[in-house]
């Protein structure tokens, strides 16, 4: 495994070996580079809708329109599906991002299909569909025009101020009761969140996003996930007040889980960021998810289990009722869903 170290604008310092590549490459002590560009690849996938079937999951499809992420949050669960397609879950799930170019004529097509039975789309589920390379490709940007044609209903969840760009796409589905948003929110220490989520929006700027949705009419919500015991739980009430003045109308939380390379990302992350802290936070972690750092059961881990996911549970709950606001967010519905515009000019005779 390579030597931790800081990379700057990267929430992991280091490409852990990952799971399926018996070659990887080390570094010298002070030979790693202090700084790793970007390179966007295309992904030449030929289907676009990925179906869920985890409990664990509140949505039966998702859309996808990048794999990786550039925001590099530190704990992100979606660090290792980057190994399959031959990369670490370390920098380069965040420095080596595919880019689906073709995911809004994908998406046409498949909604198009006269087999194809619309259900709510979850946008995107893994990855954030605002990392920062969207506001120059527009993918899904292109996605949301397919989706608001077709009135299809799908949730969105961003850590990102630039999903106010589409806010009149957002509006139109909302008028058929065709989306619902969440902001995700994990701190509203602009250090820390910057340390936590290096490339994300700051807290203030998703803030403002969720007022700006919630003033068009979106149903939108505030997503306090993950919590990590130790480090942000002490912030649920803070971050429902704050999320609640600014128009959030519903909220939900996880806790933190930790699965394969992510626990040696996160526990050099708190070598780096939190070295006085990092024993007590990694115990609670454990203790919430089983003596483990990712529980193997649905319906666990998420949640956690014992007392201090109790006391998470309690603070949520407590803090959702004080603001008056929703554990779950307003059912979207696909009452209006039409086919979207045939490109090949076919029309139907009726």
């Amino acid at each position: 495994m390579e030597t931790p170290s800081s990379i700057r604008g990267r929430g992991a310092g280091f490409n852990p070996a990952q799971r399926f590549a018996e070659l990887r490459l080390d570094y010298d002590p002070g030979e790693a580079p202090e700084k790793i560009a970007t390179k966007f690849l295309r992904d030449h996938s030929s289907s676009i809708i990925s179906k869920n079937s985890s409990p664990d999951l509140p949505f039966e499809a998702s859309l996808n329109p990048y794999r990786g992420c550039e925001h590099g949050c530190a704990y992100c669960y979606a660090r290792p599906t980057q190994e399959y397609l031959g990369f670490s879950a370390g920098v380069d799930f965040e420095s080596r991002i595919m880019v689906k170019e073709d995911a809004p004529a994908l998406l046409r097509a498949e909604l198009l299909r006269p087999s194809y039975k619309p259900v709510t789309l979850s946008l995107s589920g893994v990855t954030d569909p605002y990392q920062p390379v969207e506001k120059k490709l527009r993918i899904t940007r292109g996605c949301l025009e397919v989706l608001a044609e077709a009135r299809h209903p799908v949730v969105l969840i961003t850590k990102n101020h630039l999903i106010t760009r589409d806010v009149e796409l957002l509006a139109e589905l909302a008028r058929h009761h065709a989306t619902a948003v969440y902001i995700s929110v994990t701190t509203l220490d602009a250090d820390l969140a910057h340390k936590l989520e290096p490339r994300a929006s700051a807290p203030k700027m998703r803030l403002e996003a969720i007022r700006i949705l919630n003033e068009a009419g979106v149903p939108v919500g505030v997503s306090t996930a993950p919590i990590i015991p130790g480090l942000n739980d002490s912030e649920i009430p803070a971050l429902i007040d704050a999320a609640r003045a600014a128009g959030a109308q519903f909220a939900g939380y996880t806790v933190v889980r930790l699965p394969f390379a992510v626990k040696d990302i996160f526990r050099a992350w708190l070598d780096q960021h939190f070295p006085n802290m990092r024993d007590k936070i990694l115990s609670r972690i454990e203790e919430t998810q089983g003596k483990t750092l990712s529980h193997g059961e649905f319906g666990k881990r998420l949640k956690g289990i014992g007392v201090w996911s109790e006391q998470i549970a309690s603070l949520f709950r407590v803090s959702i009722q004080r603001a008056g606001m929703l554990h779950r967010r307003p059912q979207v519905n696909a009452n209006a869903f039409r086919r979207p515009r045939d490109p090949s000019g076919q029309m139907e005779l009726f």
